[in-house]
């Protein structure tokens, strides 16, 4: 057990290398859908519609095949159906990518336990394609739904009415707190709560807007750049990702950032949160706004100082790609050839 938690950059890197041409797919699918169709909304109708649907569809599944292969990393083969029903219950209840991760380490460490049971000899051969499965599936599952979506449901409530609280107090102080939560999880329930909490404030106050705007385009539009500037800090997976996220950035859709944030949090997230607090406090000094409940630089055409918010999602690009250039240490030859066996591992299933 501690050798394998030791181990659990690899098994992220595994779920990473994995997810990645979800994310890649899905994602810039869904930024092509937005951006033809000319408008800052998901196209429902014709064959944009039809291609957005696509991309959504690839969107939806990234969390699952991150949390099922970190799973089969730590524990193999009885670990990816585990793994992915443990992720796909933390997607679904609004967990993110980050409930995705844990739901995948658990499933791991449920299974790790469940491999250790030494049942009759004639149920031996069914263990680890039916019993393990099934029991651990039933038990990671139940942890997730028990003891993560209830609390994290009930402490977004509390968050939202408490940033409701906030909006007559210091517009910095809330441009920091608003930018960070878009940025912590890209996608996830802090970034939904921040969203969703400028869109109903949105008439009133479309500063704040345009906050949460900018803040959702630099993770994306910053670690591409970084991928760009400084290779030999990321595996060729992430510079693959990254000519995606710089698409996704543009379009505003935060979640180009998580390939990299899943490989290397500790490093990763607080560098763009740093980021888009600071494409924040930029767009609130300078006043720009934004009629548009959506984020990039795609809603350009219908914000208020249009000049202001580009310059707030230049800073905060640029922040937030420094910030990565300054934590990121360049990728060792270990982690070369373990990408390289997670690429050559091919999965086979021998029943």
């Amino acid at each position: 057990m501690i050798s394998m938690l030791k181990n659990m950059k690899t098994h992220l890197m595994t779920g990473v290398s994995y997810m990645i041409p979800f994310v890649v797919a899905g994602g810039v699918l869904l930024a092509l859908s937005v951006m033809l169709s000319g408008k800052t909304a998901v196209p429902a109708n014709g064959i944009l519609g039809n291609i957005a649907t696509i991309g959504i569809a690839g969107m939806s599944l990234y969390v699952p095949i991150l949390g099922g292969f970190i799973a089969y990393s730590m524990v193999g083969k009885p670990g990816i159906g585990p793994g992915m029903i443990s992720a796909f219950l933390a997607y679904q209840t609004k967990g993110g990518f980050l409930g995705g991760m844990i739901a995948g380490i658990v499933a791991g460490i449920v299974v790790y336990y469940l491999k250790k049971i030494k049942g009759p000899k004639h149920v031996g051969q069914v263990m680890p394609i039916f019993i393990i499965p099934l029991l651990g599936s039933l038990i990671s599952g139940l942890i997730i739904l028990l003891l993560l979506a209830n609390p994290i449901a009930s402490f977004m409530a509390v968050l939202n009415h408490w940033l409701l609280g906030m909006q007559g107090g210091s517009k910095v102080l809330l441009a920091i707190i608003l930018g960070s939560m878009i940025a912590f999880d890209m996608g996830g329930p802090f970034n939904k709560t921040a969203f969703f909490f400028a869109v109903a404030v949105m008439t009133t106050y479309p500063q704040l807007m345009a906050v949460v705007a900018v803040a959702d385009c630099t993770p994306p539009l910053g670690l591409a750049i970084a991928t760009f500037i400084a290779k030999k800090k990321f595996t060729q997976e992430e510079i693959e990702a990254g000519k995606a996220a710089l698409i996704m950035g543009c379009i505003g859709i935060t979640e180009g950032a998580i390939p990299f944030a899943a490989a290397d949090p500790l490093r990763v997230i607080p560098s763009i949160m740093i980021g888009s607090a600071s494409a924040g406090v930029t767009s609130i000094l300078l006043n720009a706004t934004n009629h548009a409940p959506w984020g990039g630089l795609i809603v350009l055409p219908v914000t208020g100082n249009w000049l202001g918010y580009l310059f707030a999602a230049i800073v905060g690009t640029v922040v937030t790609t420094l910030c990565i250039l300054l934590v990121k240490r360049p990728v060792n030859q270990k982690e070369k050839k373990e990408e390289k066996a997670i690429k050559e591992d091919d999965l086979e299933f021998n029943f």
